[in-house]
């Protein structure tokens, strides 16, 4: 029997649990002092799938990049809308949790969650994250977008692995069984 690919959810917050100001800017984590790439070749290395919100692929878009970051994984975008598909982007207009066990059949690596309240919730929710590795950065930006929803779920974590990266510290949660 194969096993089953795990979904991860690998992102950096401030450390009052925001991923974002509410203007959708990152210049307070830009700001501080990490040590080389604070973990992220390690991670990427270990997913071949990435899968995004459409409001995080627009903001993504909207970057000043010279081209597409995800290139060489498979990438996904949830989206309500119907939109055409691209050289790098597969959009899913679907249902998440049937997707994401159709998607988990396959053989592969990690499955990362890039990002995206929205669509981290609907994954919460339906408990299909299996990995939380998040980076807690020493800022306080008061609101923003919150990396957790409120919502009526409950999830049991263990601690697997505790790293940091100068001034960032990286926790590193696995779902119960």
């Amino acid at each position: 029997m194969k096993k089953k690919r795990s979904i991860v959810l690998f992102i950096a917050q401030s450390l009052d649990g925001y991923i974002a100001t509410k203007d959708e800017s990152l210049e307070w984590l830009m700001k501080i002092e990490g040590e080389g790439d604070n973990g992220f070749s390690e991670f990427y290395e270990t997913v071949d799938t990435v899968i995004m919100g459409k409001k995080t692929y627009d903001w993504l878009m909207k970057q000043d990049i010279q081209e597409f970051p995800y290139k060489d994984k498979e990438c996904y975008v949830f989206t309500s809308s119907v939109v055409e598909n691209t050289e790098n982007v597969k959009f899913v207009n679907d249902d998440v949790t049937h997707f994401i066990h159709n998607l988990q059949a396959k053989d592969g690596k990690k499955i990362w969650i890039v990002g995206g309240g929205e669509l981290l919730h609907s994954f919460i929710q339906e408990k299909l994250v299996d990995e939380f590795i998040i980076t807690v950065a020493p800022t306080i930006i008061g609101n923003g977008i919150s990396l957790f929803r409120e919502g009526d779920y409950h999830l049991e974590l263990s601690l697997k692995r505790v790293r940091n990266f100068n001034q960032f510290v990286e926790l590193h949660y696995k779902k119960r069984r």
